[in-house]
């Protein structure tokens, strides 16, 4: 009997001590009927804010509205922007994010989701200028100016595809295109579903007409990197509405290819 009460003793202490396993996102939703969703308002069709009343329109915000009703709870997008984007889902400011570029650097600090559509990147320009570029390697050139927006996956990108141009880095609200349209820079890069709705918008800018885009990227939505519980959950709710043709339908409702 005493050889079994000092065995016993300690492994009554490592039960006592051993940390609590930390409550899933998906149980935190289900408990507060609130599923929190950040989101930068900035990125046409994917996700547009209204200042005049708050509110949100685009692709992810179509998303993150069905995830929740199959969820049967509310759901609030909650401000964020690029820089931050990571940050936030670490901090618990809200769940998950709306798409992402996949990237090995978010990855080292948060998880991602399964990929519903990928992306490619081009460059934008005043139209005026189109005799002047027109692939890649025009814009490749000393004394030419392209500009990115901090924290997006397009910020890094100017630096490796245009290493001997000019780089302007603006940081949110302001945008990239906008130091384009104001002839504070020659061109911008941008993701291919954006860059066609920048035309629509701006008919000054055109996209220039290059040999091949760049950077085939994977989107997925960003999540708490050890949460696996929550993980697998929206995995499989993408892998259930991809079988059911949900995706394709939203892509072609916000034009998503040209």
């Amino acid at each position: 009997m005493r050889f079994l009460s000092v065995v016993a003793a300690p492994l009554m202490l490592l039960v006592l001590t051993a940390p609590a396993q930390a409550q899933s996102a998906l149980k935190e939703i289900l408990n507060d009927g609130v599923l929190k969703v950040g989101t930068t308002g900035d990125w046409n069709p994917m996700t547009m804010k209204d200042p005049a009343n708050n509110s949100y329109t685009g692709y992810d915000i179509d998303v993150m509205t069905e995830m929740a009703k199959d969820l049967g709870v509310e759901v609030e997008f909650v401000p964020t922007d690029w820089k931050t984007l990571v940050n936030g889902v670490v901090s618990g400011a809200y769940h998950l994010t709306g798409s992402a570029s996949v990237s090995p650097s978010r990855a080292k600090a948060a998880g991602y989701s399964t990929s519903y559509f990928s992306l490619v990147t081009v460059p934008l320009i005043l139209a005026k200028n189109a005799d002047k570029y027109k692939d890649w390697g025009d814009l490749d050139q000393a004394g030419v100016t392209v500009a990115a927006t901090l924290g997006t996956t397009q910020e890094k990108q100017v630096k490796e595809f245009f290493p001997n141009a000019t780089h302007k880095i603006v940081e949110a609200p302001a945008r990239d295109f906008q130091e384009v349209l104001a002839g504070r820079a020659d061109a911008h890069i941008t993701s291919n579903v954006e860059a066609y709705k920048l035309v629509e918008q701006y008919p000054d800018m055109m996209v220039v007409p290059v040999s091949a885009p760049k950077a085939p990227t994977p989107i997925a939505m960003l999540l708490p990197q050890d949460d696996q519980v929550w993980i697998n959950y929206v995995n499989t709710w993408i892998a259930l509405k991809q079988e059911g043709g949900f995706f394709e339908e939203l892509g072609s409702k916000w034009k998503l290819s040209n």
